[in-house]
This record gives C-alpha cells, sequence and structure tokens, in this order.
C-alpha cells in the first residue's frame, strides 16, 4: 500500500512523552497506532533513533538556491524540497516588502502551490514595517498598512495568507490587525520600533505572532521594555526564534524560552535561498546577499535572513540552548502546527495524525523523512 510501513525499535516522541523502544504504524499515508515493546507486525528497525513529528516553518523564504519570491512554481518546489530533506514537511513561504502589485503576482503564484498541497500558505512579512527597524527589507518599499492594500493582498490570495507581519506603532496598524484576524490570517509583530503599550494594544486587537523576537526590534530596556518586554510577557503571544546561534546568543534563548515556557515557543529558520546550498552570492526579494560561513548578509553587514535549516534548529536548542528534546521537537512541530489551526492533522505523533515523520540519529541528524508515509528523496533511507 501506498504511504504504508511499520517503524520499530525508536525512541518515538508522542504528545504523552518519548515512547522507548516504540513503534509507529502507518497505514495509507496516516499514523495508524503507537506503543512500546512489541510492535504488532515486523517493520523498518530503526536501532534506537528518535522518531519526531514532521517539522514546520512559519517563516521561510526559500532554500536549495531557489526562492519563493521568484513567482516560479519551479522554483518554490526545489525550495519545498530543500528543507523537506531537513525534516520540515509544512512549510509556509514567506514574502519580503515588494510593490504591491509585485506582492499580488508572486501570491497568486503560490496559492496555486498551496492549493496543490505543496504549501501550507503564505506569510507576507511586509511591506507594513518600520523604516528604522527594516533589517534587510529595503526601506524605500515599505509603507503604513492600510485597509485597501491589505484587502488586496488577501483577495489575491484566495484565503492562502495564513500570516502577516506588522509593525504597530505605523498609522492603521491596529484597524489592519483587526482585518487579517477577522480574515482568519495571523496577524505578527516584527520588524518595529513600537513602545510597549502599542504592542499591547495590537495584542488587544489580535496579534498573536512575534515575528523572529529580539531581531527587528529594540533591545529589551529595564525601563521601556518596548517589544521584547511586551511580547514575551504575553501569554498571548506565541514568540518565533530563529535559533541558527547568529540572530541570537544561546543564553538569550534560554531565557526567551523560561520567560515564555515550552508551548509559546516556536523555532522557524528565516531561511533564504542560500539554505541546505553552497556559500555564495544570492537574492533575498532584489538585495543581493553574500552567504559565508553560516552567515547571510548585506553588503552593509546587515543580517538578511538565515542559511538555517530546521533540523539544525532543533541540534541547536538542545545542543546549546539546554532545551529537552521534547520540548525542541515541539517548538519545531506542535507549536506552529496549533498556531496555523493544523493540530488534528499534523505535528504530533498520535493515530490519525498525518505520517510526516522525521528520524534523528543520536546525534539528532537526520536520517529519513516521510510525508504522507512516503520517503524523501534524499533524507535518508527510512523506508
Amino acid at each position: 500500500m501506498a504511504g504504508s510501513a511499520t517503524l520499530t525499535g525508536a525512541n518515538v516522541v508522542t504528545p504523552e512523552g518519548v515512547l522507548q523502544h516504540g513503534w509507529v504504524q502507518v497505514r495509507d499515508g496516516l499514523i495508524a497506532g503507537t506503543g512500546a515493546g512489541a510492535a504488532p507486525e515486523s517493520g523498518t528497525d530503526l536501532d534506537g533513533c528518535w522518531l519526531v513529528p514532521g517539522f514546520v516553518d512559519l517563516h521561510c523564504h526559500g532554500g536549495g538556491g531557489d526562492s519563493f519570491t521568484a513567482a516560479d512554481p519551479a522554483q518554490a518546489r526545489r525550495a519545498v524540497a530543500a528543507h523537506r530533506a531537513h525534516g520540515t514537511t509544512t512549510t509556509l513561504a514567506s514574502l519580503v516588502s515588494a510593490p504591491p502589485p509585485e506582492l499580488a503576482t508572486q501570491v497568486r503564484v503560490l496559492a496555486d502551490l498551496v492549493d496543490e498541497g505543496l504549501l501550507a500558505g503564505v506569510h507576507l512579512e511586509g511591506p507594513f514595517l518600520a523604516a528604522r527597524r527594516c533589517g534587510a527589507h529595503d526601506p524605500a518599499l515599505l509603507r503604513a498598512p492600510d485597509a485597501g492594500t491589505a484587502q488586496d493582498l488577501l483577495d489575491a490570495g484566495r484565503g492562502t495568507i495564513r500570516m502577516v507581519t506588522l509593525a504597530p506603532e505605523l498609522p492603521g496598524a491596529l484597524e489592519a490587525v483587526r482585518l487579517l484576524t477577522g480574515s482568519g490570517v495571523l496577524a505578527a509583530l516584527g520588524h518595529t520600533d513600537a513602545a510597549h503599550d502599542d504592542v499591547r494594544a495590537a495584542v488587544d486587537a489580535g496579534a498573536s505572532v512575534a515575528t523572529h523576537l529580539f531581531n527587528g526590534m529594540p533591545p529589551l530596556h529595564h525601563r521601556e521594555p518596548g517589544p521584547v518586554g511586551a511580547l514575551l510577557s504575553d501569554e498571548r503571544v506565541t514568540a518565533e526564534l530563529i535559533c541558527d546561534l547568529v540572530h541570537l546568543h544561546p543564553s538569550v534563548v534560554r531565557l526567551a524560552a523560561d520567560a515564555a515556557g515550552p508551548e509559546r515557543i516556536v523555532l522557524v529558520t528565516d531561511a533564504i535561498s542560500a539554505a541546505a546550498a553552497p556559500d555564495g552570492q544570492y537574492l533575498l526579494g532584489d538585495r543581493p546577499v553574500t552567504a559565508r560561513d553560516g552567515q547571510a548578509r548585506l553588503a552593509d553587514g546587515s543580517l538578511a535572513g538565515s542559511t538555517l535549516t530546521m533540523d539544525a534548529a532543533v541540534r541547536n536548542l538542545v545542543r546549546e540552548c539546554g532545551a529537552t528534546i521534547t520540548d525542541a521537537v515541539a517548538a519545531a512541530s506542535a507549536n506552529p502546527a496549533r498556531l496555523l489551526g493544523l493540530d488534528d492533522r499534523i505535528g504530533r505523533i498520535a493515530p490519525g495524525m498525518s505520517a510526516d515523520l522525521v528520524v534523528l540519529d543520536r546525534e539528532l541528524e537526520v536520517v529519513g523523512v516521510l510525508v504522507g508515509g512516503e520517503p524523501v528523496p534524499g533524507a535518508g533511507a527510512a523506508q
């Protein structure tokens, strides 16, 4: 049967804990059963490897040398394939700031791939961002949010835009948050110079995600906690963290994880086309980027997304930041799946869920990936 197998002899990470010497049955692309000890039938012995849910990336611009901003379905397919080989089985395609007509064109192309099931949706990171915290976005392309532009982009996406990042201090931001959330879209706050109270007002209006917490915003200050303090202390907000050990020091990751708790932390890659690709010259939107030694930077030295893959983010969170493997896996799977409202299908190893699975060896390196029970080429030999 297509998408059917039995995997045995693994440390299976489930919502209830780790099943040692565990097994998972896959039937017709779904998880049919799980357990510990002797499996009900023979299968592929994983010999003590970790078996974890497929990773879910809310913030990814590309990979494998290809970009979602290219408005090219072939590039999008290759980017998804590059990240699938590293365990990301569900991806939001992130776009960067561009003129609204250009963004609408990009969104229409990606919407077809969402309808096909290749992507889980589209994330607009801009253009409603603060110029002072533009990061790698072209400041000339930034603008205050307005209902007309936002609605035009939502219409272009035909219901496939799942998240929009904006700066809450901009004129019209609160109205945009209400429009987005009223349309079933996650409103994320980032690339912002907002004061603490501006952020709280946006959360009160419905914003629920911190776009790459700490990055693209002023640092925490003991008299003006700003976005970091407001987002981290509010239980209604889930915080993205880029755990490449470049964007954030391990101590900062530990502080954020301790403050927010394991259910409010989401690992993201913020990967550009240079992820899972050799060092060299790349583009983020129309901006030239140099990738070298695990970092992607503009000519002025500013970080421009990352070269991170989600398996590396999980390893870093465990090895360098002190997280348990169960918490790290949840941050890469269950937590983002819940944000997207897909936690009834993905993000957990449990009967009835999609058989999106990642096999990690004892060093947490990927040795196999299944999507709907089917092995992903180039990701190992778990089949």
